[in-house]
């Protein structure tokens, strides 16, 4: 079942004027009742600061009831002055996601992902906001191909190509003018003190050039000093010259670098400093934590200058703790910092914050795959805040909050000449990448890391980024360059003497075998890691290999052997706290009590498996869990129970889009529990 998205960003409060636009885009929406057989794109175009996104996003929350079947919203970041624009396929694979198709569903190739995500939109009422596009050919792919979605797209650029092949209403929008800029401080500053100056209030839309982002600045810093006629403001926005013609390109008036300039100076120089380097970031948004590693402060002392900044709208918080800068204040940022600090200064601050990064990532990915040989991280450098975690959850809730920051790390590192950084980032995701299924983010990355691995020239590098890629191009299915990849990993760790290297490469090698149907092939590579791991007494890795062999024992009809391994292997794997590794014990468990027809213990054992995949939110295990705990109950002649267990299951696995559903919906058919196994 295609889910409901609802990601729009929130709506200003604040939010005035553009009365005859928004009765423009609002007029071309048909009313309740009228015909919707047209495709509905509309492009609001218009440069840097005027506006576009606080428009769009007010115009989607004014008509969203009329899409009940969800939002999508992307920030395409067409013209981001730290890193590439977002390509198409990173977009698709987005909403993909948000519509809830799984990973293992999402097909190789944009087109055939654009042809998917068409397909979902099909027949339903969708509303999609493409933010700050760089052009038609970023879009194109996100069109909804059907009548009854709406596509708002904002861009700088003049969007040519999508007027004329789609036929896409175009809006630009202009500076606000007196008026309207007298409104827009009036709703931030009160009318009273907007009115007794209407010379003060000109002068200050002439400053800002009308810019919506200017004046929102201006207004932001006025409302500190409530006391201060908006005339000295204007006459202290006069005195002050800054240019922004190094980054904008001649859109805007130089005079909005003064409001900017002015804006600086209205607080600290240790938040100044912060402002500066927060522009040498790549991702969308930035934690506390993040912003007092760039600037390599304590976190404590960090918070007060974010809420500086914060004061003066030189940034914002979108999220608690999560702050996000404007293009425009971004490159202005970056500009202030080529021009105040020296190049290691910013070399410094960029790698502080991809120190942050590694050594947080590592750190969840101990508590995420304990059972895994990880890389740790060089000291960090001094000034690094270290994130620390209670629990795999808590890990989990940070990665999925970083995942877009620490995607471009990588970029980020690479760029820097920073290759080492690079490389243990992208290995402290593998366990994240795999248990939430961003199979082909993960792939991306891996083939990054393995560019760098090889610059480094070092051999356990290489090895370490071959198995790596290995196993991400076997959750594709692309299993021949796995085993090519992987054979060439194990050749290198047997040259470095590395047993934890090699035992890991075979267990991957057996996952491999396993997919080509060779359980016997599966059962020898596992027993070959088992006895590595074990000669390097490394016991958390050595506890999951052994449920493995056990699995491939069962699997294979021996089933005393398989039982003993599992028993075996629980209290290791509870010890290490390796919960995935634990329930996979208890499935094993289940399944040889199965087969041996001691069905009320199996279904105890399917019971512990089932709670753990639930805790940790593994959907696909829970359904087979639970199909497998339905055909017990049918065997001890509980079909209420049976049908109970399988429908859960097919509920599931029809989420997922599984062909395992088939099975399962055989079993709830009348007759069907004679299709179970």
């Amino acid at each position: 079942e295609v889910s409901c998205p609802a990601q729009l960003p929130p709506d200003l409060p604040v939010f005035t004027g553009r009365r005859t636009e928004m009765a423009e885009v609002l007029a071309r929406l048909p009313g309740a009742g009228q015909d919707t057989s047209t495709v509905l794109i509309s492009a609001i175009g218009g440069m840097a600061g005027i506006g576009k996104t606080t428009l769009a996003v007010h115009w989607a929350h004014q008509v969203a009831g009329r899409f009940p079947d969800g939002q999508l919203y992307v920030n395409l970041r067409g013209f981001d002055p730290t890193g590439p624009a977002m390509t198409p396929g990173e977009a698709v694979r987005g909403f993909l996601d948000a519509l809830g198709v799984p990973p293992q569903h999402i097909p190789n190739g944009l087109d055939a992902q654009a042809a998917l995500y068409r397909s979902l939109l099909a027949g339903r009422r969708v509303l999609v906001l493409l933010d700050n596009a760089a052009g038609t050919d970023q879009v194109r792919p996100l069109l909804p191909g059907s009548p009854g979605c709406l596509t708002i797209v904002t861009s700088r650029n003049q969007m040519h190509g999508l007027l004329a092949a789609y036929g896409a209403h175009a809006l630009s929008l202009r500076p606000l003018d007196v008026d309207e800029a007298r409104e827009f401080l009036a709703r931030r500053l009160g009318d009273d003190r907007v009115s007794d100056a209407p010379g003060a209030v000109a002068e200050i839309a002439e400053r800002c050039a009308g810019l919506p982002l200017a004046l929102a600045c201006v207004a932001a810093r006025a409302a500190l000093s409530p006391d201060v006629p908006l005339s000295v403001v204007a006459d202290e926005l006069r005195e002050t010259r800054e240019s922004l013609e190094g980054f904008a390109g001649g859109e805007v008036s130089t005079d909005v670098g003064a409001v900017f300039s002015w804006s600086c100076r209205a607080i600290s120089p240790a938040a100044a400093r912060l402002f500066r380097v927060l522009g040498l970031q790549a991702g969308p948004d930035i934690s506390a934590a993040a912003a007092a590693s760039l600037v390599g402060l304590p976190l404590r002392e960090t918070w007060p200058l974010l809420a500086e900044l914060t004061q003066v709208q030189l940034i914002g918080e979108h999220a608690p703790g999560r702050y996000v800068l404007h293009d425009l204040l971004r490159a202005y940022s970056r500009e202030l910092a080529r021009a105040q600090d020296s190049q290691d200064e910013r070399r410094a601050a960029v790698h502080r914050l991809l120190d942050h990064y590694a050594h947080a990532a590592h750190a969840a990915d101990l508590l995420l795959a304990p059972h895994l040989d990880p890389v740790p991280p060089a000291p960090p450098r001094p000034g690094v805040t270290l994130e620390s975690f209670s629990s795999a959850e808590r890990a989990l809730d940070w990665l999925t909050a970083e995942y877009p920051a620490l995607l471009l790390a990588v970029d980020v590192a690479v760029r820097g000449g920073f290759d080492i950084h690079a490389c243990q980032s992208a290995w402290a995701l593998e366990a994240f990448f795999d248990r939430r299924g961003h199979w082909h983010d993960w792939a991306t990355v891996q083939r990054t890391a393995l560019g760098a691995a090889l610059r480094t020239g070092l051999p356990a590098m290489e090895a370490r980024a071959l198995r790596a890629l290995a196993r991400v191009e076997g959750r594709l299915g692309r299993h021949d360059e796995t085993r090519t990849h992987l054979e060439r990993a194990l050749h290198l760790f047997t040259e470095l003497g590395d047993d934890v290297g090699r035992g890991n490469t075979h267990r991957s090698l057996g996952w491999t075998a396993e997919q080509l149907g060779d359980l016997r092939g599966a059962l020898r590579h596992n027993q070959q890691a088992l006895e590595l791991l074990r000669s390097a007494e490394d016991r958390p890795a050595w506890a999951s290999v052994l449920a493995s062999v056990a699995w491939y024992h069962a699997l294979l009809g021996e089933y005393d052997l398989a039982f003993s391994h599992c028993r075996t292997a629980l209290p290791v794997l509870r010890e290490y706290g390796d919960r995935y590794g634990e329930a996979a014990a208890w499935h094993s468990i289940g399944y040889i009590h199965q087969q041996v027809g001691r069905h009320t213990r199996a279904l105890g054992a399917y019971g512990d498996a089932l709670e753990l995949y639930q805790e940790l939110g593994v959907p696909y295990m829970e359904a087979q869990t639970l199909t497998d705990l339905g055909d017990v109950h049918s065997a001890l002649g509980d079909s209420e129970s049976a049908r109970a267990a399988w429908r859960e299951a097919l509920t599931l696995l029809n989420g997922l889009e599984h062909p395992d559903a088939g099975k399962v919906s055989a079993r709830l058919a009348p007759g069907g529990e004679a299709h179970r196994g």
